[in-house]
């Protein structure tokens, strides 16, 4: 290890010093009629958007982020890539961009959480949140490991074994991509699947993120399809009930924001 990465470590991991992220502007009008972060989900870089961005307006300014530990950011192989963490380095990232106006964060699965994260640690960030098919799962209710009770149970079980196999993880990536059922952008290779399984375990499996949605007091919109096998359709809906500041747009898609999901959420950024 050089000298520099070790100083590097000693700031980041024993100083708790946040990662500044690896981020692209695809725009930067000079009067930008509005500013959107874009936060993608776990796997994949800020690429996965292309299909948002390519359909936005040219007044607007668009901010892509790559997570701490994907795409071409940090990937600490020490870092605990929980929601908290995360959200640390996306606001040290933006508080660097000296942004102008408050921008609206748009997050993807992973990213939806890391968002919600961001606006409950750093509220004078977000002026909206837009949320991409939230994987919101319930404390877990399992008392014997053979045991599953809800669909969070179902699905959380089913991402433990991914956590212990990351081997089948790099395997099976490339085929759910030619498959349709992920983002052309998911690569889980060896240089970052440690990221992967870790943010697997820390900001999916147990995670906060559907209490602090609940208490937030901001815009928040929620996408979601219909046929999304990792959503948990219940907690999207009792959010709404709720909360005066959640709406939410179910679509005929399915968990990836591709096609005509990535349609909808482009016209309803551009009605912002």
């Amino acid at each position: 290890m050089t000298l520099r990465a070790n100083i590097g470590e000693f700031f980041h991991r024993y100083l708790r010093m946040p990662y500044v992220l690896h981020t692209v502007e695809f725009q930067s009008p000079k009067r930008p009629r509005a500013t959107y972060v874009f936060l993608h989900g776990i796997g994949n870089s800020l690429q996965a958007w292309s299909a948002v961005i390519e359909k936005l307006p040219p007044d607007v300014r668009i901010i892509g982020v790559d997570l701490l530990g994907f795409g071409k950011s940090p990937k600490p192989r020490w870092a605990v890539y929980d929601a908290k963490t995360q959200a640390r380095s996306v606001g040290a990232t933006l508080f660097s961009k000296r942004l102008v106006q408050q921008p609206i964060l748009v997050g993807h699965s992973m990213g939806a959480l890391v968002a919600i994260e961001v606006a409950r640690r750093y509220r004078l960030i977000p002026k909206e949140l837009v949320l991409c098919s939230p994987p919101f799962y319930a404390p877990s209710s399992i008392t014997d490991s053979k045991t599953w009770r809800t669909k969070d149970d179902v699905l959380k079980n089913i991402y433990h074994i991914a956590r212990r196999h990351p081997e089948q993880l790099e395997k099976l990536s490339p085929l759910a991509v030619r498959l349709g059922l992920a983002n052309k952008e998911l690569s889980i290779t060896k240089e970052n699947v440690e990221a992967y399984t870790a943010a697997l375990e820390a900001c999916i499996i147990n995670q906060n993120s559907l209490h602090d949605a609940a208490l937030l007091q901001l815009p928040i919109t929620i996408f979601y399809g219909l046929f999304d096998p990792v959503v948990v359709k219940k907690h999207i809906v009792g959010l709404t009930k709720g909360s005066p500041f959640i709406t939410t747009k179910r679509l005929n898609a399915g968990h990836e924001v591709m096609g005509s999901y990535a349609t909808a959420v482009a016209r309803f950024l551009n009605q912002e």
